[in-house]
């Protein structure tokens, strides 16, 4: 025998349905978006660049085809042997000339001497520890294939 369903359970539906489709994975940074495009070669070019808590600076391009986003970009190792990539430009003050850079600390950090704030790169999400700002550094795809690093947005 056909039982109808309570209206409750109809209703209970649609709004889970309604909540789902409206979920959407697009954050919108503060930091605008610009191509983003290197090759780094982990044997021949950067051979020393393979532990932990290592980082490396590309505030210009080093060859004709990089592309280094809206600040430039700095690629971590971090403390799960993961490679990540972020925007260098503060978040908070959003212009391309006012960049992080990793502190003397030695910890898995970069900081903004402008605004002050403190990001914790360790574990690819560059969420602010410290000062103003309150949203993440802008990060971009590293994707490492054989002895290649493909850094992209």
């Amino acid at each position: 025998m056909f039982k109808i369903k309570p209206l409750k359970y109809y209703i209970f539906t649609l709004l889970l349905a309604s909540q789902l489709a409206s979920c959407d994975d697009s954050y919108q940074s503060s930091i605008p978006d610009y191509p983003v495009n290197l090759e780094l070669n982990l044997t021949s070019t950067y051979p020393n660049f393979n532990s932990p808590n290592m980082f490396e600076l590309f505030e210009k391009p080093k060859i004709a085809t990089d592309r280094i986003g809206f600040g430039g970009v700095i690629v971590y190792i971090g403390m799960d042997n993961n490679y990540y990539a972020y925007d260098m430009a503060c978040p908070y003050e959003a212009k391309r000339t006012i960049l992080v850079y990793r502190d003397s600390t030695g910890l898995p950090q970069v900081v903004c001497k402008t605004c002050g704030s403190i990001y914790d790169v360790s574990y690819g999400i560059g969420n602010p520890t410290s000062g103003p700002a309150k949203e993440v550094l802008k990060r971009y795809r590293a994707i490492k294939q054989g002895d290649i690093l493909y850094i992209m947005r």
